[in-house]
């Protein structure tokens, strides 16, 4: 994830969301014990609030899926306003009904089916 997070630094909103699909690419192939270690290290700010947020939602969603706790780096990171990176109207609809509860929880709003295709 910090590796990730570097990557999203200074880069626009369509090379961010190439970069997340292939980060979850690479980490659907990863044996699961070696998995955590991916999430494990904290990322450092990326330049944009909203960005910081979802890593950390993405982790503690990644982790829950392998049965696991998230980091503790994700506990701080949550938005004062909702963010919803699809702003369509359809898109905030099926983000509002289902977005995993991670990335619900800390106020960024993206459809779980969203996170399949990227």
């Amino acid at each position: 994830m910090e590796r990730l997070g570097a990557l999203l630094v200074g880069a626009d909103e369509s090379r961010r969301w190439r970069l997340v699909a292939e980060f979850l690419e690479e980490y659907r192939w990863e044996p699961i014990a070696t998995r955590g270690g991916l999430l494990d290290a904290e990322p450092g700010p990326t330049g944009d609030e909203n960005w910081d947020v979802f890593l950390a939602a993405l982790a503690e969603h990644l982790a829950a899926g392998d049965g696991r706790g998230a980091p503790a780096w994700v506990e701080t990171r949550s938005l004062r306003r909702f963010w919803f990176p699809f702003n369509t109207p359809a898109g905030r609809v099926d983000a509002m009904v289902h977005a995993p509860a991670a990335f619900r929880r800390r106020g960024v709003y993206v459809a779980a089916q969203e996170l399949n295709v990227a």
